[in-house]
C-alpha cells in the first residue's frame, strides 16, 4: 500500500476504478417563499444547486427533494425527535440533501451552506438514521475544529436522538478519563487531534464506522495541523470499512483548493450548495468609533453599555492580557463580562459559553477567539476592539485587514434573520486605513461615530438603530 501525494492510501491495483463520472448539469430550485415553520430558519429567498456523482439519478424519484419528513421513511422515535426540537418541515437544504443522505446504497456528499439553514440537523439525522441500535460500538464519527463547535453538534445529536437509544461519547481533550479503554458508544463527536488518539490506542474500534462526518470541512483540510490529523483520522479507518462507509463534508465556504482536496477526501459525491440571495451583512448596522488612543477606547467601551440598551454582545480582543484587563474593569464596574481564551482549562471555557449562550450570567463575553460555527441567539451587539489582521493567520507583516475572520465576527449578531449592530474601534492613522480598507472591500458604508460628546454619539446610534 502506498500513499498519494495528499496522504491518501492508494492500491496500485485499484487505480482507474471508481473515478467519479462527469456531473450531471446543476439544477436548480428557483426562488421560493421561505419555509414558514418553527425551526428558526432565515426567513429569506435560497437558490438550492444539486450536483449529482451519478447521471442515472431520476430527478422524478418521490426521494429526489422531500417537502416533509415523513417522505424520507424515518423510524417513527426520530420524527418524535425532530418534531420535539420544533422542526415542521425540512428546511430548503434538508428538502433536497435528506433524500440524498439517506438514500442507499449511502453516497458521499460534499455541502455548502450558511449557518442556521438546518445543515447540522442534515447531517445528525443521517448519523441517527444509519446507526445500528442494537450493536454497542462506534459506528458514526463526526468531527468539529473546536471542542466548543464538538458539544454544540453533540446537543443537536442528543435533541434529535431522545426518543431512539443512541449512545454517545465525546473525543474532545479532558472528557474521557486517561486510562479508558473502550468506548462503546454509536455516535462519536469529537476533534481530530483527540479522535486520533483514542483510535490509535484502540479505545475507539473503528471497524464498524458507517459514516464520517467533517463540519467546517474548509477549516478541516486546510488548517495547519487540522488537516493532517483529519486525514490521519481516515486513514486509520480499516480499509474494507473505509471503502464503504458514508463521507460527508459540510462548511459555509470552499475555497478552490480545499474544494480540490474535499473531492479527492470524499470521492464520487453529491455537491449541494444552498446560498442566500442577500449578502450576509444585510441586517448588521456597521459603526466605527474615533478614539484618540488606546486607553481612550477602554472609556468609550464603558460609555456604550451605559448608553445603550444591549441584551448580550461579544468584544473581540487580539490578546489575552487584553481580554482579562477589560473583563476585571467592567466586572469592577458592575458589568457582567467574562474573558475567553486558549489560556483558561477546558472545563472553565466550557462553563465560560453554557453561561453566555443560557443568558444567564454573562451580558458581554470577551473572547480572544470564538471558534466558527458557534450559535449564540441572543447576541445583538459585536464590537472589534481590535480590528483582525492577516498576520492573526500567521501571515508574517501582513497587517491587512482579514476580511473573512471579520464577516464572520460582525455575523455573530443579526443572526437568522435579526437585527443587529456591530462597532469597530480606530484609535490612531494605521487603524483608519484599515477601516477604510474593509469599507471598501465590503462595498458598505461603515458609519462614523464621534467619540467627543457623550450626548452626541448616544443620538447618532440610537437613530441609526430605529
Amino acid at each position: 500500500m502506498q500513499k498519494d501525494a495528499d496522504g491518501f492510501f492508494v492500491d496500485p491495483a485499484e487505480e482507474g476504478k471508481g473515478k467519479a463520472v462527469d456531473p450531471a448539469p446543476a439544477k436548480k430550485e428557483g426562488d421560493q417563499d421561505p419555509a414558514k415553520d418553527n425551526s428558526d430558519l432565515i426567513n429569506s429567498t435560497f437558490d438550492v444547486s444539486v450536483t449529482l456523482a451519478d447521471q442515472q439519478a431520476d430527478p422524478n424519484s418521490p426521494l429526489y427533494s422531500a417537502k416533509t419528513f415523513e417522505e424520507l421513511g424515518l423510524h417513527d422515535d426520530l420524527l418524535k425527535g425532530i418534531y420535539d426540537m420544533g422542526f415542521s418541515k425540512p428546511s430548503k437544504i434538508q428538502e433536497r440533501a435528506l433524500p440524498l443522505l439517506l438514500s442507499n446504497p449511502p453516497t458521499n456528499m460534499i455541502g455548502q451552506s450558511q449557518s442556521g439553514t438546518g445543515k447540522t440537523a442534515a447531517f445528525v439525522l443521517t448519523m441517527l438514521s444509519r446507526v445500528d441500535y442494537s450493536l454497542q460500538k462506534p459506528q458514526a464519527l463526526c468531527l468539529a475544529p473546536s471542542r466548543e463547535l464538538a458539544r454544540q453538534i453533540m446537543t443537536v445529536v442528543v435533541q434529535m436522538g431522545k426518543f431512539t437509544s443512541v449512545q454517545t461519547e465525546y473525543a474532545i481533550k479532558d472528557h474521557l478519563p486517561r486510562d479508558a479503554t473502550h468506548v462503546s458508544a454509536q455516535i462519536i463527536v469529537g476533534t481530530p487531534g483527540t479522535m486520533t488518539d483514542l483510535i490509535r490506542r484502540k479505545v475507539i474500534d473503528a471497524t464498524n464506522i458507517k459514516v464520517f462526518v467533517l463540519d467546517e470541512a474548509d477549516n478541516m483540510l486546510d488548517q495547519d495541523g487540522l488537516g493532517d490529523q483529519t486525514l490521519r483520522v481516515k486513514n486509520m479507518i480499516p480499509r474494507p470499512t473505509a471503502q464503504n462507509m458514508q463521507i460527508i463534508l459540510f462548511s459555509a465556504t470552499f475555497p478552490d483548493h480545499v474544494r480540490k482536496f474535499a473531492s479527492k477526501f470524499a470521492p464520487n459525491a453529491n455537491k449541494i450548495e444552498l446560498q442566500k440571495n442577500e449578502l450576509s451583512v444585510e441586517g448588521i448596522r456597521q459603526f466605527y468609533m474615533d478614539c484618540k488612543n488606546e486607553e481612550h477606547k477602554y472609556d468609550i467601551l464603558v460609555s456604550l453599555y451605559s448608553l445603550l440598551t444591549i441584551g448580550q454582545s461579544i468584544i473581540f480582543c487580539k490578546h489575552r492580557h487584553t481580554a482579562d484587563r477589560i473583563s476585571q474593569r467592567m466586572t469592577a464596574e458592575g458589568h457582567k463580562v467574562a474573558s475567553l481564551h486558549g489560556a483558561k482549562d477546558a472545563a472553565e471555557r466550557d462553563a465560560i459559553i453554557d453561561a453566555f449562550r443560557n443568558g444567564k450570567d454573562k451580558a458581554g463575553l470577551l473572547p480572544v477567539y470564538l471558534p466558527r460555527g458557534i450559535d449564540i441567539m441572543q447576541v445583538n451587539m459585536v464590537v472589534n476592539y481590535d480590528l483582525p489582521l492577516m498576520n492573526e493567520r500567521g501571515a508574517d507583516g501582513d497587517d491587512r485587514p482579514d476580511y473573512e475572520t471579520y464577516i464572520h465576527r460582525i455575523g455573530r449578531t443579526g443572526r437568522f434573520g435579526r437585527r443587529g449592530i456591530s462597532i469597530n474601534f480606530v484609535h490612531n492613522q494605521k487603524t483608519w486605513q484599515q477601516m477604510d480598507m474593509i469599507e471598501k472591500a465590503l462595498g458598505r458604508q461603515i458609519i462614523r461615530i464621534e467619540t467627543d460628546d457623550l450626548d452626541e454619539m448616544e443620538e447618532k446610534m440610537k437613530k441609526a438603530l430605529k
